[in-house]
């Protein structure tokens, strides 16, 4: 599961360049950055005519008796549910970050992120709800890197497949099922 995450910009220029464009097609609208809770507005990446994207959204599809929201979705059964099929066929998007959180048994909080670069990029949908985009972000098995944490994480989407997990929908059912790469673990 993936509760937080990082969207910090000093450390990443290629999260800094998200947020300048974000900032320049969204005049007067704030992004969170720093540790992302849900149902704060943030940046993703979406594909629009033909081309990637930024946008902002809401983390967090609300809960039918709107007592909350939805912030993962399993890549597992997601064609399953009624709640992400339609996203999942036409609205797929890019979580930028910076890394992930997660907390084990024993409350310690740790930060996840990719080895040789400092963007990490998860597979997520998104939709709309009363005129507001929201998105959630797909969850898979935990890799060995994440397990001893948690069993479950992010599905991390290589910098090189970004546009393939949002234009090509006949490579959604093999990236789904893939295996995330191996993070980098830090207790913060």
């Amino acid at each position: 599961m993936c509760g937080r995450y990082n969207f910090t910009v000093e450390q990443s220029d290629e999260i800094r360049e998200i947020l300048e464009k974000v900032n320049a097609k969204f005049h007067g609208k704030e992004a969170r950055t720093g540790e992302v809770f849900p149902t704060n507005q943030v940046p993703i990446l979406i594909e629009e005519l033909k081309e990637t994207s930024p946008a902002l959204s809401i983390w967090g599809y609300p809960k039918f008796d709107q007592k909350g929201v939805i912030i993962n979705a399993r890549s597992e059964t997601v064609f399953e549910k009624k709640t992400f099929r339609d996203s999942l066929l036409n609205r797929r998007c890019i979580v930028p970050s910076t890394g992930f959180y997660e907390w084990d048994g024993e409350k310690r909080k740790f930060m996840f992120r990719q080895e040789g670069t400092n963007a990490l990029y998860m597979a997520g949908l998104y939709t709309y709800y009363r005129e507001e985009m929201r998105f959630v972000i797909l969850t898979t098995e935990a890799n060995t890197s994440m397990k001893e944490v948690h069993s479950r994480m992010p599905l991390v989407i290589p910098k090189k497949e970004i546009d393939t997990w949002l234009f090509d929908y006949s490579a959604t059912n093999e990236i789904l099922k893939r295996t995330p790469p191996q993070l980098i673990r830090e207790v913060v």
